[in-house]
């Protein structure tokens, strides 16, 4: 890889007083800044989700306004909805927020949401009752040939993941079975069991930790968070030029999958994800929670740019190293080195890279571990513009 693009790397902790200048949020004038934040997001996040959204210049901005509505709506009409909650989701096709009550919401309730500007839809079964039922599942020794579970409001289950060919196992028979006495359950296909995306070293790229190179995810005052699978507490971390950068203070992997490391010897934090040269980068403003069904884009070290949809949340996804839970779905694609790296929905932090299938050249799925619950385990704060 180029020196510089390289060099972009350590702007994310490094930063630079010529590189901090040229960020509109820190230029001082507080009309720039204004500019800034209401752009949706970055040229170059616009364009990835064009490149693997479909979408033209046009749809992709009117998404992200869509979706920035619909993040910040959510809580609102979850407490509206109250006791009837049947979850919800972003739905691409109409760009509008969708709201599952069941049938005894009382009209007042149904009215109020509709005029929050939500569609709503039927739900069999509350969130409260899916969450149960999985949490049910999250007690169960899952084998190998289960891949994941999660809650799927639209469907009103809990999707229970069989990798291909192994649905006739009889451990997997067994599981299964345990599944539906839990509560409501659906069986889907998954290409092959899920895996994590650190990687063996190589010259040049952004963080190591031993024999691991993993990617940076978004800076914290002191630090940065990445996936818990890179390093151990303790352990020391250098940056692509082998230069000392700090050290794990804490990581946790499986269960959960997210680090913090903390940053001195030179280095600091700048609220950016790196666009690696290919393009611009993005400033990180906040971290609002996308909704099922929004767009999302990834940035990591090997594979760059990548954008995609969120599937599911509060996943547990079952790897060979153990569980991880409360995970969220995307189906942008990952290959190793990419793992720690960031998530983000416009300019809002979404989670950390842990794993997945696939790769960037045939599709796949992949899996991160949510940045607010990252900055509650660790009594963290995410540096924004």
């Amino acid at each position: 890889m180029p020196r510089t693009v390289l060099a972009l790397t350590t702007l994310l902790v490094l930063g630079s007083t010529a590189a901090a200048q040229a960020l509109p949020a820190a230029d001082g004038a507080s009309s720039s800044k204004a500019s800034a934040a209401e752009q949706p997001a970055s040229a170059g996040l616009l364009t990835a989700m064009q490149r693997d959204l479909g979408l033209t210049p046009a749809q992709a901005k009117t998404r992200l306004s869509a979706e920035k509505k619909a993040t910040a709506l959510e809580p609102k009409v979850r407490r509206t909805a109250g006791a009837a909650y049947g979850g919800s989701w972003f739905d691409a096709a109409t760009n509008r927020l969708t709201v599952a009550v069941t049938d005894d919401a009382s009209g007042a309730t149904v009215r109020e949401l509709r005029a929050a500007g939500v569609t709503v839809r039927t739900a069999e079964h509350t969130a409260k009752e899916l969450d149960a039922a999985k949490a049910r599942l999250d007690t169960l020794s899952a084998p190998d040939g289960v891949a994941s579970w999660h809650v799927d409001p639209k469907a009103g289950t809990v999707v229970v993941g069989v990798v291909r060919g192994e649905r006739d196992d009889a451990d997997v028979q067994r599981f299964l079975d345990r599944a539906r006495d839990a509560g409501p359950v659906a069986v889907k296909e998954t290409a092959t069991a899920p895996k994590t995306f650190a990687a063996g070293t190589v010259g040049g790229d952004p963080y190591y930790t031993g024999n691991v190179r993993c990617s940076i995810g978004f800076s914290v005052y002191g630090g940065f968070v990445t996936a818990g699978h890179c390093g151990g507490a303790g352990q020391s971390v250098s940056g692509w030029d082998g230069s000392y950068i700090g050290n794990f203070q804490g990581s946790s992997f499986p269960d959960n999958d997210y680090a913090w490391v903390n940053v001195g010897s030179g280095w600091w934090t700048v609220p950016v994800v790196l666009g690696w040269g290919t393009v611009p980068d993005q400033l990180v403003r906040g971290s609002g929670v996308a909704p099922i069904g929004a767009s999302i884009c990834r940035s990591g070290s090997t594979t760059h740019w990548h954008c995609g949809n969120v599937l599911a949340m509060n996943e547990t996804v079952n790897y060979s190293q153990g569980a991880v839970h409360q995970m969220t779905k995307t189906s942008v694609c990952a290959e190793p080195g990419d793992s720690g790296g960031s998530f983000i929905s416009g300019d809002q932090a979404q989670g950390v890279t842990s794993g997945g299938w696939g790769n960037c050249s045939g599709g796949g799925e992949t899996w991160f571990q949510p940045i607010n619950e990252i900055l509650g385990r660790f009594g963290l704060t995410l540096h924004t513009a």
